[in-house]
């Protein structure tokens, strides 16, 4: 049973996107698109999740609408898709990304969910959004983020946030 409370102990899954069936265990869970067409599972295995950061560069801010992003990465070898990758659409661009290499961007073609990215320098590794993930504990818990990137371009009413080391570019994140 699947808690709709956040107090309740284990998976957290609020109704956040149309399909309703995202999942998490001890070693996986989902990531689902907010109109339900897109599905993949992953590894939460520690061993398995190389980075947990929160991005605070010109380019994610201008992607996500927001001040900064939240993400992960894995390796490709441990998501697989359960329905829609045929229905991702894929942006791809180098002009605006930091380190000038090409960032590719996956997203839902029918509602427009950023679902992940893959970079150029971090290649075969999945760039996961936290927000698509469906049990929102896993935020708190095993994808928690450990790290702020991009420290420079970060706006001054968002303060440092709790815990996290501070890294300014995307050479430090790709060798932490």
């Amino acid at each position: 049973m699947v808690a709709t409370d956040p107090k309740t102990p284990g998976p957290f899954i609020p109704l956040t996107s149309l399909a309703q069936d995202g999942w998490s265990n001890d070693d996986e869970a989902t990531a689902t698109c907010l109109c339900g067409a897109v599905q993949f599972a992953f590894s939460t295995q520690e061993k398995h999740i190389q980075t947990r950061f929160v991005c605070h560069c010109t380019d994610c801010r201008k992607l996500s609408s927001s001040m900064f992003c939240s993400a992960f990465s894995v390796p490709g070898e441990v998501v697989r898709f359960l329905r829609g990758k045929e229905n991702l659409k894929v942006f791809q661009h180098h002009q605006t990304t930091a380190s000038g290499k090409t960032m590719s961007n996956y997203f839902c073609a029918t509602c427009g969910n950023l679902m992940y990215r893959m970079s150029a320098i971090q290649e075969g590794f999945y760039i996961i959004r936290l927000g698509a993930v469906d049990d929102f504990r896993l935020a708190e818990t095993k994808l928690r983020p450990n790290m702020e990137v991009y420290i420079g371009t970060k706006v001054d009413w968002v303060p440092q946030l709790e815990n996290m080391a501070q890294i300014e570019d995307v050479m430090a994140l790709a060798n932490a």
